[in-house]
């Protein structure tokens, strides 16, 4: 192939993928998307922001708040097995409502936001902190910190979600003692709904498996 012939396969394939407004054209520019992204994109953030997930959407509830923050402060929660309120809850860690006010993320965020993380040290993460860590489930869980403990195996840190009555303790789920070799990194910076974008492909996905929802 001459040098003249490379010049017109090159204008085709430049026009195919940039001008063209068939389907096929469409779904080459998925493929280069998510090949842009997965490959290239997404390990330069992960190396400058010092973690290998540094972009995660939100596919749960579990940090929403249905009411503004008196309300929120006020609602439903669980004192071991008593019924309290979520300022009773966080009171039993220290946590006023002044202080919970000056935390990052203090009206919670919604299922379908991408957060954006930093991957942070045991030592670096505080009470308040919105942290993702790694559990026995598909996703890793991004809830707020409310106690960080060292203990002669390292640092055990407790989370809840904003929504949630508690912390949660289950086989898949144990978010009471969370041990270092799960942390992830800690939110930064949101981006709100973009996160949808993955949640309907899972969605979808699910639907056709078979498998549970992620609600």
């Amino acid at each position: 192939m001459n040098n003249e012939q490379l010049k017109k396969l090159w204008k085709k394939t430049w026009y195919f993928i940039w001008d063209d407004d068939s389907i096929y054209s469409w779904l080459v520019n998925v493929v280069l998307a998510f090949v842009l992204i997965k490959f290239i994109v997404y390990p330069v953030l992960g190396l400058l922001l010092q973690t290998n997930y540094p972009i995660v959407a939100v596919v749960s509830s579990s940090m929403e708040h249905d009411e503004d923050f008196d309300g929120w402060w006020q609602s439903r929660a669980l004192c071991g097995e008593q019924l309290c309120s979520q300022s009773e809850f966080y009171a039993l860690f220290g946590i006023t409502k002044e202080k919970f006010f000056e935390y990052r993320y203090k009206n919670g965020f919604n299922r379908g936001d991408i957060m954006i993380l930093y991957g942070s040290k045991p030592d670096d993460l505080e009470q308040g902190d919105v942290l993702v860590f790694k559990a026995a489930r598909p996703d890793p869980i991004i809830h707020r910190i409310v106690q960080k403990t060292y203990t002669n195996e390292g640092y055990v840190v407790q989370t809840k979600g904003d929504h949630n009555a508690k912390s949660i303790n289950t086989p898949d789920l144990n978010e009471i003692t969370i041990t270092e070799k799960q942390l992830i990194g800690k939110a930064i910076v949101r981006i709100p709904y973009l996160g949808y974008v993955k949640i309907w492909f899972v969605e979808l996905a699910n639907f056709l498996l078979g498998r549970p929802s992620l609600q």
